[in-house]
Parts: structure tokens; C-alpha cells; sequence
């Protein structure tokens, strides 16, 4: 048999570190104390009320909320999660056995099962670790016997005369269970939780608790596989007892475990030292390096000043020697006392040099030397950089990689990341970008520190290049750089506008959803009816839509996305003056005069049949993206035809006079064309037979968290 004090470690709970008093069993098959899980609760309902601040949790004593649950604190208070009582709706408890929140259901800690099983062992090993103290009677009158027996049914301890008064002999009480001393009392009978007068007689496979019978018929059971009481005990007991013997017969190699694990843990102990000593050694190369380089900035700086101060200090003397009566002017006034003619031009020529050039200097005086020391200025901004990142790099941390399907740019920058292990394995992530500029040289790259795996970015400019990299930090520990990637953003600010359902809109072909950003044709009925007349060809015209707002001025881009399945699509942007004629024209745009292989499709047709057009529009269909063939386009129709993009955008500059067509997700021009933007521009869409188009998303933060929901 296992010895009762090996288990202490079984019968600590994890919030409170002390023996287990009254342990409830949560959903996850931890076990926590019921107080504690009581403490933490109003630990959380401080928490919220306070904003989640950490003075909150000293009030009590007996738990400590870690830095890990106050950031589950905060992301469910972000997420609106409602937690003012004990019972809520819905009560989310962190786990402090797993770290997890748990979902306690309706009934919050009232739902759950007190464990009665480890209550018992807890309380042998209590009895085991105080055998020398004694368990009085409850009923003896000062002083107090020691109890020889304890009743279960009473929940109460007596010693031997005690217990022959209170259960006498022929009585009902007579017929009592009763064990030794103890002070560890349970039911009889498991009772359900959410049917107190029931019992429970089931196992609920799926939830992994016991149930009783109206929990299965209608309660939160009612479509879960349930098996008896008494099977469920049979398998989990085999089951156990496998398990056991498993573990027991295996005594020896656990054993050779402990012995590696030990040698595990000095070997530790040794590469720790050896890591410290090289750390110490590196820093220490680095502290020497930067003293010599701060000794011989120190020494240059030295011999400059000495240099520029005996410039200044001979220049001193010279100005000194124009004073009078004294250096040069002195000497000069003792000249002019010679009165030998030749005696004197001998003197005075060379003098009258000296004296013409000390004319010079102080009509335009400048000092021997510059007395700043700009050109001494130590610029430490890169290396600061550097040992800013400076940290270990681990193997042990995921690279992450940015997913360049979910990262979008539009009206901002998303940018998602991901490990490929799927674990997240880092603390926190450091995002850094930068602007690709190919006149700059130097590259300064922007940090920003996130906590999940995506990052919004609103600062980024227009119609430009960004290069993007992300690491993993776990503590002082740091992943490598992951692969840098180049986004492009849009070439003009997004515009944002809504289908219209009112001007023109057919809600017999089209269908809108109800926040109007996808509209939807659908080749029914109404195109059967409308066709059956014929017997030659299919005579139809285009279903169109424009958007709610329209353009005046300036340059503006939109996204949207056709489905695959599209059929026929025109996409584009027509003026207000000719809407009227847009949802007039009759036009047949399918007749087989138009069609590729009809023979009818002569240049001075398509000629004609462009100009007529009310609007500029490009054709997309059948997973198809097709240049309109125009003179400078290329005269073979096949190389005209491009593979349809998952995300289109276009561009209309009303300044000058321009559209172009994108690839929304590379941000690459595929058609360009001139436009009269002499009035009002509104986004034009037309659809035939089955076709969808969705208007993009701008990208906000409820954007983000609505998608991580999904």
C-alpha cells in the first residue's frame, strides 16, 4: 500500500496551497476548495469593479490571483461577458488547476459536486499526521472523554456511555452507521446539485459527472450518453485498477527515472553556471570594446582642445602686440625714432608688412580656432537599437509567421501572424515595419509590442511599399525574426458607401442582404420567362446597382470581391447625368451578333457598341478577368484574359480624369483607362445569371474580434 504521507501533494488545492476543505469537483475535473472558489468569484467581481486592478485581491488573504488570470480578467471584461452574483447566467471560473476558463453553467457553484471521496482521504491523512491527538466527545459534560466511535447520521463523535444514551437499544437511532472517531461526516446518498431531492443514479458520458433521472428527461443532459450508476463505477474501478497495477509493475523503471531526473537536475544546476560564466564573458567583451572606443574618443577630444587652444593662445599674443607700448606697435613706435634715412627703410620695410597684415586681421577679425565640438558628437542611436534587442535566442520559441491571406490593407493595415506548431508558445510579439524607400539608404524600423497574433496599424501612407517582420518573446527569451514580408496600401484613400436599394434597383433579379453590402443575382424564374418567347439566341440585359454615395472630386479606392461561380459581372463607375440611361438601356448585350464565335463580331460593331455605352465598365465572369480590347490593348484576345483575383479594387481620380482596375490583394494595376468625371461618379456593378459581388470590410478592431469569434 501507498503511505498516506506520500499523497500530501494530491490533497493541496491549487488556489489556497493548504489541504483541501470541502472540495467542489469543476467541469475540467479539478478540484478547488469551496471557499476558495467563492474568493476567487468575488476576487473577479472586485477585479471588473475596480477596472482590474491588483489592490482588489487584498482583501483576501488566502488566494492570490496571478498575472495570467488578471489578463483573463481583463479579456473577458473587454469581451462583455456579465458577471455581477455567485449565479449569473453564465459563470466563467479560471481554473487555477489548468489556467482555463470554465463555463459553471446556470447554476454557477451550486451546480457543482462536492468531492466526498478526497474528502475522506484528506482526512485520514489529518488523522495520520495527528494520531497523538485525540477526537473528543461532542456530548460529555466538562471534561470532555476521548470518542470511541463516531455516527454518521448524527455527524457527531462519542465516547462509549455517550453514545448508549443518545442510541438506545430497540430505538431507530440504534440502527445509525457508525465508524471510528472522525470528523469527516458525508451523505449517505449523493444528492444532484440542480435536483436537490433527487439522487443521483446515472453517469453522463459526455459531461463526465453523475445525474440523476431528470437531468436525463429534461435537463441539460437530455441528449447525452448516460450509463448506470453502478456500470460506471465497475469500468471507471477496472479501468483504475489497471491503471494502478500498471504504475506498481512498473516501480523499477519509474524509479531509473527519478535517478535520470536527478542527474537531469545537476546537470542543470552545472549548464546554468557555464551559461552565466559565457553571458559574463560576452557582456565583458562588449564593456571592454566600448572602453576603448570611449578612451580614444576621449584622447582625440583631448588633442583637439590642446591644438585649439594654442591657436587661440598664440593669436592672444599677436592682438597683445598691438596694444601700445607694448610688441609690435611698441617696437614699431621705437622705429620711427631712427632719423638715418637709410637706417630706418632698411627697418621699416619688413615692419610695415607686419603691421599692414595686423591691419588686415583686425578689420576682419576670426578666431585661430572653433571652440564647439560638433564634429566630436558620439551618435549611439543604431548601437542602442541593437542592444535594445539584444536578449537570447532560443530554439525552443516558434519563429511565427505573418499569413499574408488573412493580413489586409485597406482603410488600415491588418496584419495576422501565426506558429506553425499552433501553439503559442511567446508571451508577447513585437511587430516592426518599415517604409520601402529606395532613396534612403538607412532603414528605421517603427516597434510596436502586441499580445495576441494580429496588429492593426492606422499610420501607414498611401500608394506605398511596407516591409513587415514579427518575433516572440517569452521572458528575456526571444524567437528569430520571421521572414519578411512587403505589403502594399491602397493608391488613394478608401471610399465607403453602401448598394443602393431605391435608384434603379430591380428586387425582382437582385437580391440584397440586409446591411447592403452584398448584393446577389440568381438565374431563375424571371430569366426562363423572359426567354421563353425565343426560339433563336437569349435576348437579355444586365441587372444594375451603384452604390449610395457618390464622388465630386478627389481620388478614392474601393474593394470588392466576386464569388467564383459568377457567371457575368461589369464592374465600375458611371456619372450621375447618365443613370437615367443606364437602367434604360435595352441594349442586347447576349445576342449571338456579340458573341465570340458568331462571326458577327467586326471591329466597326465593337466600335460602335463601346461608344454607346452610358458607363466604363470591365467584364469579369467564369473565374475570368477580361481586358476591354481597345487600341493599345493587345490585339490577341487570349492574352487579354487574366485570372480573376479574390479581391478587386478600383481607382477613380476625378482630378484627372482616370480609372484604373486593381488586384486588391497585391495592389497591382490590371487595366487603366480615361473616364468624364465632369459630374457626380457613383460605383456601378452589373450582374446576369448567377453572380455575386461583396463590398469589403473596413478594417476596425470589432472587425478583428468578430473574425477571431468565427
Amino acid at each position: 500500500k501507498v503511505a498516506i504521507k506520500g499523497i500530501e501533494r494530491e490533497l493541496i488545492c491549487p488556489a489556497c496551497k493548504e489541504l483541501f476543505t470541502h472540495p467542489l469537483i469543476l467541469p475540467c475535473q479539478h478540484n478547488v476548495c469551496h471557499k476558495c472558489v467563492k474568493e476567487i468569484l468575488f476576487a473577479f467581481e472586485d477585479s471588473f469593479a475596480d477596472g482590474g486592478s491588483e489592490s482588489s485581491n487584498q482583501s483576501s488573504p488566502r488566494i492570490r490571483i496571478s498575472a495570467s488570470s488578471m489578463d483573463r480578467i481583463d479579456r473577458i471584461n473587454r469581451s462583455g461577458r456579465k458577471r455581477n452574483s455567485l449565479t449569473p447566467r453564465s459563470t466563467l471560473f479560471p481554473c487555477p488547476g489548468c489556467q482555463r476558463d470554465i463555463d459553471l453553467g446556470e447554476r454557477g457553484i451550486n451546480g457543482l459536486f462536492r468531492n466526498f471521496t478526497l474528502e475522506t482521504i484528506v482526512e485520514r491523512y489529518r488523522q495520520a499526521a495527528r494520531a497523538a491527538v485525540a477526537i473528543m466527545c461532542d456530548f460529555c459534560k466538562p471534561p470532555p472523554q476521548e470518542s470511541t466511535k463516531s455516527c454518521m447520521d448524527c455527524s457527531a463523535s462519542y465516547c462509549n456511555e455517550c453514545f448508549k444514551i443518545h442510541h438506545p437499544w430497540g430505538t431507530v437511532k440504534a440502527q445509525h452507521e457508525y465508524v471510528g472517531p472522525t470528523t469527516n461526516f458525508r451523505p449517505k446518498i449523493l444528492m444532484c446539485p440542480e435536483h436537490e431531492m433527487e439522487r443521483v443514479n446515472m453517469y453522463c458520458e459526455i459531461c463526465r459527472r453523475p445525474v440523476c433521472h431528470l437531468c436525463k428527461l429534461g435537463g441539460g443532459h437530455a441528449n447525452h450518453r448516460v450509463t448506470t450508476m453502478s456500470t460506471a463505477y465497475k469500468t471507471l474501478k477496472e479501468k483504475l485498477s489497471k491503471d494502478i497495477e500498471y504504475l506498481i509493475s512498473k516501480e523499477s523503471q519509474v524509479k531509473a527515472h527519478i535517478t535520470q531526473l536527478d542527474l537531469l537536475l545537476k546537470e542543470t544546476e552545472c549548464n546554468s553556471e557555464r551559461a552565466k560564466q559565457e553571458a559574463s564573458q560576452s557582456f565583458e567583451k562588449l564593456y571592454h570594446v566600448l572602453e576603448e572606443k570611449k578612451s580614444a574618443a576621449l584622447r582625440a577630444i583631448e588633442t583637439s582642445k590642446n591644438i585649439r587652444l594654442e591657436k587661440l593662445q598664440t593669436q592672444v599674443e599677436e592682438y597683445q602686440g598691438l596694444l601700445e607700448n607694448n610688441g609690435l606697435v611698441g617696437y614699431a613706435q621705437e622705429v620711427l625714432k631712427e632719423t638715418d634715412p637709410s637706417c630706418f627703410v632698411q627697418t621699416a620695410k619688413q615692419l610695415h608688412v607686419r603691421i599692414q597684415k595686423a591691419t588686415e586681421s583686425l578689420k576682419s577679425f576670426r578666431p585661430a580656432a572653433e571652440t564647439t565640438f560638433e564634429d566630436f558628437v558620439v551618435d549611439t542611436a543604431k548601437q542602442e537599437d541593437i542592444l535594445g534587442d539584444l536578449s537570447f535566442h532560443s530554439n525552443g520559441l516558434e519563429i511565427p509567421e505573418i499569413n499574408e491571406e488573412q493580413s489586409r490593407m485597406y482603410n488600415k493595415a491588418l496584419i495576422c501572424w501565426e506558429c506553425p506548431g499552433k501553439t503559442d508558445s511567446a508571451d508577447i510579439y513585437v511587430l516592426e515595419y518599415h517604409k520601402l524607400n529606395r532613396e534612403d539608404e538607412s532603414v528605421t524600423w517603427q516597434k510596436t509590442e502586441v499580445c495576441g497574433k494580429s496588429k492593426i496599424l492606422s499610420d501607414l501612407d498611401e500608394d506605398s511599399s511596407y516591409t513587415f517582420r514579427v518575433r516572440g518573446y517569452k521572458g528575456s527569451i526571444c524567437s528569430p525574426w520571421s521572414r519578411e514580408v512587403i505589403l502594399r496600401t491602397p493608391p488613394a484613400p478608401v471610399f465607403s458607401f453602401l448598394f443602393d436599394d431605391k435608384c434603379g434597383y430591380n428586387n425582382e433579379h437582385l437580391q440584397l442582404n440586409p446591411r447592403r453590402t452584398s448584393v446577389e443575382s440568381r438565374a431563375g424564374f424571371p430569366l426562363l420567362l423572359g426567354s421563353e418567347r425565343l426560339q433563336v439566341g437569349c435576348y437579355t440585359t444586365l441587372d444594375y446597382i451603384i452604390g449610395d454615395t457618390g464622388i465630386a472630386k478627389g481620388k478614392h479606392f474601393w474593394a470588392f470581391h466576386v464569388e467564383a461561380y459568377s457567371y457575368l459581372v461589369k464592374v465600375g463607375v458611371v456619372p450621375s447625368n447618365k443613370i437615367q440611361k443606364l437602367f434604360h438601356n435595352t441594349h442586347d448585350v447576349t445576342s449571338p451578333r456579340y458573341e465570340q464565335d458568331s462571326g458577327h463580331d467586326s471591329g466597326s460593331e465593337d466600335a460602335f457598341f463601346d461608344s454607346s455605352q452610358p458607363c466604363t465598365l470591365v467584364t469579369l465572369g467564369m473565374k475570368k478577368f477580361f481586358i476591354p480590347a481597345t487600341p493599345a490593348a493587345p490585339k490577341d484576345p487570349a492574352s487579354r484574359i487574366l485570372p480573376l483575383p479574390s479581391c478587386l479594387g478600383i481607382c477613380l481620380d476625378c482630378d484627372k480624369g482616370r480609372v484604373g482596375f486593381y488586384d486588391a490583394g497585391r495592389m497591382k494595376c490590371l487595366y487603366e483607362c480615361e473616364v468624364d468625371c465632369s459630374g457626380i461618379m457613383y460605383p456601378a456593378f452589373a450582374l446576369m445569371g448567377g453572380a455575386a459581388v461583396h463590398l469589403e470590410e473596413a478594417v476596425t478592431a470589432k472587425y478583428r474580434e468578430y473574425h477571431d469569434d468565427i
